[in-house]
């Protein structure tokens, strides 16, 4: 293990000491807040510590091992028990290096996932309703839920704008940290089925995946900077939701972010989901506002929806689906476009891993 990990763990095994010290103080026990905060950090910091050490005695039984090799009668126990201890030992060192990688808390929350119809007209909206199947049949092998809500058709099929909110009801890690590095430009090359000629075109879309706020830590919202309109709700619905002003629009006045919702046969529902989107807007505004000055999250930003802007190639004709930020290249378009992102999702995450680890081993 790499001597900067060695020295992180060595510094949180301290500092579970330092909490079973706190801990223990009555001063400390009276004051609930900080002895909630101070437990949550000390179940974190012992799972760290306990696989760190079962890691060190790994590291003494390969020890062990090879000085039994001088024992003929060893040499085979010694070999097999070297073998099996080398192994755990590579495991443990995986798990702690993703275990030491800094959390993003709202990893775990639900998300909203927003696409949009750019550069390609017609093509593009077709393209739109394809990426919505595409999450939502990875949604469906994830076991997870998804809510339509808001929707804006295309003139010929597809969506010229798209709005779902996707949580893990089963309580799973939480839709956000694995669908985060999905927010960009995605650009298609394809013949339309609009294509007399057979010609290849080449259309984009705009994914965003906005981690649904927190209730306790959601960003605060002067009513007075809202204007909320209500209106007729489109598309299919029902005799009800068409003939009643049930869908609402919000606009945050100093920002412009507008957000909408007309899912809801309920003029209430679709006010406060329509408010839950607008705050998670405003948060992923505030979020990018960070990131472009640190540039830490430069990666994440979301794109413009023109041709040159992309994270993500989709080439029809090829097969071929290409990932620009990791030189990721896969020839199973057809089934990725069936659900099937695992291997596209692993591998953004271990590159963010792999980014955060550097970030680590240089401010050590």
């Amino acid at each position: 293990m790499k001597p900067f990990l060695i020295q992180q763990l060595e510094r949180h095994a301290q500092r579970l000491t330092e909490l079973d010290f706190l801990l223990s103080r009555e001063d400390i026990m009276a004051d609930m807040k900080q002895f909630l905060a101070l437990s949550r950090e000390h179940s974190d910091v012992s799972h760290l510590v306990q696989r760190y050490a079962r890691w060190q005695q790994r590291q003494r039984d390969l020890v062990a091992a090879d000085e039994m090799r001088a024992d003929p009668d060893m040499a085979e126990l010694a070999a097999e028990e070297a073998l099996t201890a080398q192994a755990e030992s590579t495991q443990l060192e995986d798990e702690l290096q993703r275990l030491l990688l800094p959390r993003d808390p709202d990893d775990v929350r639900p998300a909203f996932l927003e696409i949009r119809a750019g550069t390609g007209g017609d093509e593009s909206a077709l393209f739109a309703g394809d990426l919505l199947r595409m999450y939502t049949r990875y949604a469906e092998r994830q076991g997870w839920r998804c809510e339509l809500l808001s929707e804006s058709s295309g003139e010929v099929g597809g969506y010229k704008e798209v709005v779902l909110r996707i949580e893990d009801a089963a309580g799973g890690p939480g839709v956000f940290g694995q669908l985060r590095f999905e927010s960009g430009g995605h650009r298609v090359q394809r013949v339309p089925a609009t294509e007399t000629q057979g010609r290849i075109h080449t259309s984009a879309c705009t994914v965003a995946v906005l981690a649904e706020p927190d209730e306790a830590q959601a960003v605060q919202i002067n009513p007075a900077d809202l204007r909320i309109d209500t209106f007729r709700a489109s598309g299919a619905g029902g005799q009800h939701i068409n003939k009643t002003d049930s869908a609402v629009r919000i606009t945050h006045i100093p920002t412009g972010i507008v957000a909408e919702c007309q899912d809801d046969r309920s003029q209430h529902r679709n006010k406060a989901k329509a408010l839950q989107v607008l705050s998670a807007r405003i948060q992923e505004k505030e979020r990018a506002e960070r990131a472009a000055k640190d540039a830490a999250l430069r990666k994440g930003l979301i794109g413009s929806g023109d041709r040159s802007d992309r994270i993500r190639t989709y080439n029809f004709p090829q097969g071929r689906l290409t990932d620009h930020r990791i030189n990721l290249t896969l020839y199973k378009l057809t089934f990725i476009m069936e659900g099937d992102l695992g291997e596209v999702l692993q591998a953004l995450r271990h590159a963010h891993e792999a980014e955060q680890l550097a970030a680590l081993e240089a401010g050590t």
